[in-house]
């Protein structure tokens, strides 16, 4: 029963911003830093999506907003410290993969992820500086496992990802005597819609599933909590002297 009540109490407090938050991986992180008592605002392009995410957890703020808009990082942080007065935590977590092999790639496409796979961390976590540096607050970005290996057919994204697991290491060093900690998830094959929003055919997604698999030594997909779950223990008081890891949550992936 301790346990369980120190789980309950973990986030107690805090305020936690979480983008990409409609779905999959942003979704199950915003519903288990609120379940762990805080209070969270969650981001995303669609309102709907974002309104099933906060059903039935009163601790859970929607907030629709696309980050790649211009000044949405100083709005998005504007309105979370209108909203609830302090910022404890940022979870990088919007992402897109677009793209394709080498010589398909279009200028449109290369600009769309980079702006929100990358640039848009970046902006938002610059705006968020200084509500971070007055709660000693943690930046969490989440990458993916493929950021450390090849992804044929998919180099665009897993470079994207790859420099946001630098970020993570130079804002650790650069940010700690800010009493600022910067931490990152690497997921694996997780369970989530990007696939569909990718617009992959269902034979598309299986032959991208098949691939993940064989990569996977433990065999399986992974569930978005069980990333949420590795991103709020990142981002607790008990992780206070972790900065700079960039923690794979991916079956073994990454190691294979």
């Amino acid at each position: 029963m301790a346990a369980m009540e120190t789980d309950i109490a973990r986030h107690s407090g805090r305020t936690v911003l979480v983008t990409g938050a409609g779905t999959g991986i942003g979704r199950a992180t915003a519903r288990a830093f609120a379940d762990e008592g805080a209070r969270v605002v969650a981001v995303g392009r669609r309102p709907e999506p974002l309104e099933e995410t906060a059903d039935g957890r009163p601790g859970i703020t929607p907030l629709p907003a696309d980050i790649t808009a211009e000044n949405a990082p100083e709005r998005i942080v504007r309105s979370v410290l209108d909203s609830h007065g302090r910022l404890d935590v940022l979870v990088n977590n919007a992402g897109i993969v677009l793209g394709g092999p080498l010589g398909t790639l279009v200028p449109q496409e290369v600009e769309s992820l980079l702006a929100t796979d990358l640039v848009a961390p970046v902006l938002l976590a610059g705006a968020a500086l200084p509500a971070l540096e007055a709660s000693g607050g943690v930046i969490v970005n989440v990458g993916t496992a493929v950021g450390g290996r090849a992804w044929p057919d998919n180099s665009l994204y897993a470079a994207a990802k790859a420099a946001l697991d630098s970020l993570t290491r130079s804002w650790a060093v650069e940010l700690a005597p800010s009493g600022i900690r910067v931490v990152a998830v690497a997921p694996g094959a997780i369970d989530t819609p990007i696939g569909e929003h990718r617009g992959l055919t269902p034979e598309q997604r299986a032959e991208v599933r098949a691939w993940q698999l064989a990569h996977t030594p433990l065999g399986r997909i992974g569930r978005p909590e069980e990333v949420a779950w590795a991103i709020t223990r990142l981002a607790a008081p008990e992780a206070s002297f972790v900065t700079g890891v960039v923690l794979p949550v991916d079956g073994g992936a990454v190691v294979a």
